[in-house]
């Protein structure tokens, strides 16, 4: 998510950099306090935006950037790295075109005698770098001021930075002068800054270059080589003396050798350059120590290990040649002088001296040095070419694989400069000749150096010991060698070993070689941008976790790769996705288990802001995270074994990925979409070895036409369109067979298109598709079925544009596709004509509708059993276009309905468009019709309820669960009260609650519960003076006794686990008080059951919770405290969230303060059932409660002592 916020307003930054520059800043300006994580990302924004479109952006934006950024980087004293560095980024960015206005505000911040903040002199030194020819007319001033800082720099960190300064302002000195003929000022010369840099050397040399801080002395030895350079000759000449011996004791001081090489280096160029005539004095002990640097460099980091050979043997070609080769990657260059002292002789003769030592360092050292001299001082070495070749001979014979490796790389060298055609030289040809026909050692190797693997003598050498292996193996199944099934149990003790020991081994193997991957991943040294080779690390790391028998281990792995990958990249997410599935073929079941436990983690959950977006653990966007899990699904059942994946595709598979179905992203819907069409694959390899029947098959088929339909009409070209018919094409062959049908219900009435084209294709498709049938009916593919083949006679009539040409045609195409399809095929293409009855296209639809009367002409007999549903279908589509006048037709229908009436109604209902529109047709009607006609023959009266009243007590429970229905929805009504029913209909009601079927008193209860709806003024004036009213009223308090259990058991049933069941409790709870409100005993049950209401405000169901608002707030009264009420009212709202723990706290502090009864009714008993609880949050919300109610100063004794010790 950061990284596409970034882009995203890197994008609008390029179009209005002005705008969205005022934006980041004002934003920065109003939130002093936000975060650092955050302000860096904003700061880094700005960087890019300002880095692109900087020649765009107005004079005083630019100088309020400035303004920010200085503030930015120094307004904190103490060091904050990723803070400050963004900030001083920005200034570098906009000195490269504005560098008089930077200067301005960063010299004020630099002024004489006051250590400057240390991100000052680092942003001047970047600028140095960026922008050379803007600083250097600076550089004069800045020295100036900065020679008496040095002597006030106490600490090592400012040391640092004023020595790493002083580096790169000699470096763009030394560019600057390189390059006069592009300067802006040409009369520059070196001793301008003679004096200045001679003055800062010696403080580094004599003071700070004997740090104990080994990263200072680096440093310092970095700035002293470049700053040799600028010094006056005569200074430096009499420097040499004491500055090479220091150089050279750096190597026993430091383990990093680069940056000393390198000094080195250039002392040694600037010293020559100048003609030095002590330098011979130092030749020896310079030689010794260079020559034991060359010997002893490891090639544990191989990138550093390059640059230091390089840069010691670059210390050698300047003694016997004039700086020929290039090495300006390394160090600014210097302009080479004629060399008045070169030792090429002593030289030669040291490095052939030592090529004579047997050992083996010191005779690879001394090829290293001689291969270089050979190719960087080619006119130097010409006649000492013969010496070379003699000396060359004695290393040849030496029995060590890596001094022949060099010797190789000496004669490559020799080569290419005219050694072998020297006499001698074929000696060197016959060498490499020799070595490149050595005899067939794989028969030895393979497999005995596996044995080596299991002796612990050998660890050291595994790497080399696995890549043997790993090349061995391949060449030998490469060429099917039938020695590379190997026979542990005949191959000996070695053998017996790694048999014995296999497990161990491998999950020793997949620890390291695990967490060497992810180091590798999540490396900040080294990023890799990469994604290819990431995503086949996270495969290697699937294949070695397929190795593994520890199930924690592979657990805390597939852990490690879903967290750490970077999920909105496309490559690295199916990268993850493959090494999860390669891993599930070894650990189905802890793979499923692992990706469930990462569906319901924290990983999907939003960020409520952009800004917020920006923050480091919000980085990506659930969506992509999503994506991610959804192909690891599709991989895993393309991985897991066929016998265990078959049974848990529709559950645990299809199951997970279907909650995703719905979505309107366009990352999830390919991720969807091509897992599918892995678990299509899946489907189809293990069919192929045991009977399997897709229950899923047409959900997923419809799913994918979904897709396909939500697609932009005016653009064919979706990658989601495109996706899904490769998918289809590409996957399980039982699918694309299935789909045949509704493609040739699709194609068919595209042959009378008005474009001549798409008829033509679409004939041609139909063909192919035939063709297709008659394979998968297990035709051969040379036959030829002559009704098929006459469709391409028909062709040539489609050119033909007369209407009734092209619905003959498409009757007589429809003839071979009713010979060809199979019954069970039928059924579909008949639907998809029928949608092509409504088709845009007029011609379409007329041959749509031919096509049809032909089918059913020729295939009638067989279609009886979808008779009813082909006529729906009909009756469907003529409602999508005269809805009024079918809605019409069928209520007009005699009741109670026929089977054929109640077959449209369904029709109609299964169309979503078609059903809303009903639904509003009818509510409109009802809207304006009266609910019923009062008149003195109505059929409601007391005979017909008396009628009724005996299936009450029927045996059927049917009969009683339809007429306690009638009298709950009656009840319902005003019309019962006009009608003097509501007391015979409430007795009814009562009785029923004793009934032995649980729908029943369900019903009664419910009805019960409906006078509160439709007789209110029993409710709320139990005190009228009418018979019927007291009798009412009676009842009413009756009915309430009776259900009163229900409100006690409130507590019981909120400990189920079904959501439903304490979601209808808690409501049917609120519904009561409607007209119960005014009972002692209901208030006590009131008091009684909050606790376990105010619990579930954070139960994991939200449909449970808005329950408990609703509950909470209609009871309200009940409690006795306005208060309390006013609480409820405000905060527990349906749509609006609720911050828990201060609500639970304020009305705690209120229960205790005042000592409301709902405080004395917490009984010991319900807190610690809800300790108990299923639900974690539950838990969490009871112990939070005991621990704001529990008060000693208000709480019993033992009952406090009890809370303590369940909480405990």
């Amino acid at each position: 998510v950061q990284e596409q916020v970034r882009k995203s307003m890197l994008t609008l930054g390029k179009q209005q950099p002005d705008r969205v520059l005022a934006m980041c800043q004002d934003y920065l300006l109003k939130h002093p306090k936000l975060v650092v994580s955050h302000r860096v990302v904003i700061l880094r924004t700005i960087e890019l935006i300002v880095g692109c479109r900087v020649e765009a952006i107005g004079s005083p934006r630019i100088k309020n950037i400035i303004s920010l950024a200085s503030d930015e980087m120094t307004r904190s004293k103490e060091v904050i790295p990723d803070w400050q560095q963004a900030a001083s980024n920005i200034l570098v960015a906009v000195g490269n075109r504005h560098i008089n206005d930077i200067m301005e505000e960063i010299l004020g911040k630099f002024q004489p005698g006051v250590l400057p903040h240390i991100y000052v002199v680092q942003t001047l030194a970047s600028l140095s770098d960026s922008n050379v020819y803007g600083m250097v007319p600076f550089l004069n001033a800045i020295l100036g001021t900065m020679l008496p800082m040095l002597s006030m720099a106490k600490q090592d960190s400012m040391k640092w930075v004023f020595a790493s300064a002083l580096c790169h302002f000699s470096d763009s000195i030394l560019d600057y002068l390189a390059n006069l003929d592009k300067a802006p000022d040409p009369t520059v010369r070196k001793d301008t800054f003679s004096s200045e840099i001679y003055a800062a050397y010696e403080i580094l040399f004599n003071n700070w270059l004997q740090s104990r801080e080994s990263k200072l002395r680096l440093t310092v030895a970095e700035a002293v080589g470049s700053m040799c350079h600028l010094m006056a000759s005569d200074k430096l000449e009499d420097q040499i003396p004491k500055l090479i011996p220091t150089i050279l004791s750096l190597y026993k001081k430091n383990t990093e050798h680069y940056v000393i090489s390198k000094s080195l280096c250039q002392v040694l160029d600037a010293s020559v350059n100048m003609g030095s005539r002590v330098l011979e004095t130092q030749l020896d002990s310079l030689l010794l120590v260079l020559h034991q640097q060359c010997s002893s460099l490891s090639h544990a980091r191989f990138f550093f290990f390059f640059l230091s050979l390089f840069c010691v043997c670059a210390c050698f070609c300047i003694f016997v040649t004039i700086y020929a080769f290039n090495i300006n990657f390394l160090f600014p260059p210097a302009t080479p002088l004629p060399l008045a002292n070169s030792f090429p002789d002593r030289l030669v003769v040291f490095v052939l001296q030592k090529l004579e030592n047997s050992n083996e360092r010191s005779r690879m050292g001394s090829l290293a040095v001689l291969r270089h001299l050979i190719n960087s001082a080619t006119s130097t070495m010409e006649n000492k070419k013969l010496l070379i070749l003699a000396s060359i001979r004695q290393p040849m014979a030496d029995h060590s694989n890596k001094v022949k490796k060099r010797v190789i790389q000496v004669i490559s060298a020799m080569a290419h400069h005219g050694y072998l055609e020297l006499e001698g030289g074929e000696l060197l040809v016959q060498f490499i000749v020799q070595h490149c026909a050595l005899p067939d050692t794989y028969q030895v190797l393979w497999p005995k150096l596996l044995y080596y693997l299991t002796l612990p003598q050998y660890s050291n050498a595994t790497t080399p010991l696995c890549k043997n292996l790993m090349v061995l193996g391949s060449k030998k199944k490469a060429n099917q060698d039938p020695s590379f099934n190997i026979d542990f149990t005949q191959e000996g003790m070695g053998a017996f070993l790694l048999s014995r020991y296999y497990v161990e081994i491998i999950s020793l193997v997949v620890i390291f070689y695990s967490i060497v991957i992810l180091e590798i991943l999540t490396c900040q040294e080294y990023i890799f941008n990469f994604s290819p080779l990431q995503s086949f690390l996270y495969r290697c790391i699937g294949v070695t976790l397929q190795q593994c028998f520890n199930k924690d281990l592979v657990k805390k792995q597939l852990q490690e790769i879903l967290l750490t990958a970077r999920h909105n990249d496309p490559v690295e997410r199916e990268g993850v996705a493959m090494g999860v599935g390669l891993c599930a073929h070894s650990h189905l079941e802890g793979t499923l288990a692992k990706l469930d436990e990462f569906g319901k983690s924290d990983a999907f959950k939003k960020s409520p802001s952009i800004f917020n977006l920006l923050k480091e653990r919000n980085d990506v966007e659930v969506e992509k995270v999503k994506s991610t899990l959804i192909l690891c699904y599709g991989q895993v059942a393309l991985n897991a074994p066929p016998e265990k994946i078959l049974n848990r595709i529709d559950q645990d598979i299809l199951g997970c990925i279907s909650k995703h179905f719905n979505t309107k992203d366009l990352t999830m819907k390919l991720s969807l979409i091509q897992s599918v069409g892995l678990v299509a694959r899946a489907i189809s390899e293990c069919v192929k070895k045991q009977g399997y029947i897709f229950s899923r098959k047409q959900e997923l088929i419809t799913v994918m036409l979904d897709f396909i339909k939500a697609e932009p009409a005016d653009s064919l070209r979706t990658p989601v369109r495109h996706l899904v018919m490769s998918t289809c094409c590409n996957s399980v062959h039982d699918f694309f067979f299935f789909l045949i049908d509704a493609l040739l219900g699709r194609l068919s009435p595209r042959c009378s298109d008005p474009n001549l084209t798409i008829r033509t294709t679409a004939i041609d498709s139909i063909y192919s598709l035939l063709y297709i049938q008659l394979r998968y009916e297990g035709f051969s593919l040379d036959y030829k079925d002559e009704g098929v083949d006459g469709l391409l006679l028909l062709k040539d009539r489609l050119e033909n544009p007369d209407h009734s040409v092209l619905y003959k045609t498409c009757s007589d195409l429809t003839k071979v596709m009713s010979k060809r399809l199979p019954q069970q095929q039928l059924t579909t293409l008949v639907f998809m004509l029928f949608e092509g009855l409504v088709d845009s296209q007029t011609n379409c639809c007329r041959a749509s509708s031919v096509i049809l009367n032909t089918l059913l002409k020729n295939r009638g007999a067989g279609l009886q059993e979808m008779v009813k549903v082909a006529v729906g279908q009909t009756v469907l589509i003529l409602a999508s276009q005269h809805l009024q006048t079918v809605i019409n037709t069928l209520v007009n229908q005699p009741l109670p309905y026929d089977s054929w009436t109640s077959e449209m109604w369904m029709a109609l209902g299964a169309d979503p468009i078609v059903a809303n529109q009903i639904i509003e047709m009818v509510m409109e009607k009802l809207a304006i019709m009266a609910p019923y006609v009062d008149k003195k023959e109505s059929i409601i009266r007391g005979g017909t309820i008396k009628c009724l009243c005996p299936s009450l007590n029927n045996i059927y429970e049917s009969q009683r669960i339809t007429v306690t229905a009638f009298f709950s929805e009656l009840l319902n009504h005003h019309v019962v009260t006009e009608l003097m029913l509501i007391d015979v209909l409430m007795n009814n009601m009562m009785e029923r609650i004793s009934d032995l079927c649980c729908t029943v008193r369900m019903l009664a209860v419910r009805g019960l519960g409906n006078i509160a709806v439709g007789s209110p003024e029993k409710v709320h004036h139990p005190h009228a003076h009418t018979h019927s009213t007291h009798t009412g009223a009676a009842g009413s308090i009756t009915a309430f006794s009776v259900l009163l259990p229900s409100c006690t058991s409130i507590f019981c049933v909120l400990v189920q686990e079904n959501d439903e069941i304490r979601c209808a409790s808690i409501y049917l709870m609120g519904n009561l008080s409607k007209f119960g409100s005014g009972e002692p005993v209901f208030k006590d049950q009131i008091h009684n059951v909050l606790v376990s209401l105010l619990l579930h405000l954070v139960d994991p169901n939200p449909q449970v919770v808005k329950a408990c608002k609703y509950a909470m707030r209609v009871c309200a009264p009940v409690v006795g405290s306005e208060q309390i009420t006013g609480m409820f009212q405000n905060h527990l709202h349906d749509d609006k969230s609720l911050h828990y723990g201060e609500f639970i706290n304020d009305l705690t502090k209120y229960l205790v303060r005042h000592k409301h009864k709902t405080y004395h009714c917490i009984g010991e008993e319900d807190v610690h059932l809800f300790f108990k609880s299923n639900w974690p949050e539950v838990r969490a919300g009871a112990a939070m409660f005991i621990g704001m109610t529990a008060t000693p100063q208000y709480c019993k004794p033992h009952v406090f002592k009890h809370y303590c010790t369940i909480t405990v």
